[in-house]
């Protein structure tokens, strides 16, 4: 049963996995923390070849004209972002807050179909980079690159940076 959220209240961390991430425990998880994932129409979560995907269904998201709506496809994009890198600190052991420190995205054509959107870093050595950073400071950021599909249309593509807080 689902804690009902309080302005101002962080909700209770899921605690680290002691092997591989449960991504449907997470994904529970993620729409207790965040009350409007429950809305987004997330079918599926799933990990390739470091990055992070997500399927989507379109209905929930229509717009006036019958296409996604753009509000929604920006909130998924920079959701995932964070959920990236949540899920590779988790991997690592770390137990450390994500926020979103900069996001830009481009709508390239309509979305007219349940979609995908893929996330991983922009740097190809940017999970290794970030890691430098918490060892030695603590804290660090990661770009991270959001596209979103329509079959094998490439219908938004959003960039974002996601800074890594220090504990405490």
């Amino acid at each position: 049963m689902s804690q009902l959220r309080q302005p101002g209240v962080p909700y209770p961390r899921l605690p680290l996995p002691k092997s591989q991430e449960d991504l449907t425990a997470f994904q529970q998880w993620l729409g207790e923390a965040i009350p409007m994932v429950g809305a987004l129409g997330i079918q599926s979560m799933a990990q390739e070849e470091g990055g992070l995907s997500w399927q989507l269904a379109l209905s929930p998201n229509l717009n006036d004209k019958g296409t996604g709506f753009g509000g929604a496809l920006t909130a998924q994009a920079t959701l995932l972002g964070w959920c990236w890198v949540t899920l590779w600190l988790r991997a690592q052991g770390w137990a450390q807050d994500v926020v979103v420190a900069e996001a830009h995205q481009r709508f390239l054509a309509p979305v007219t179909s349940d979609y995908r959107i893929i996330c991983s870093p922009s740097d190809p050595q940017g999970a290794e980079q970030l890691a430098d950073k918490l060892n030695t400071r603590g804290k660090g950021s990661i770009a991270l690159t959001q596209k979103l599909y329509c079959g094998n249309t490439l219908c938004l593509e959003a960039n974002g940076r996601y800074a890594v807080l220090p504990v405490g």
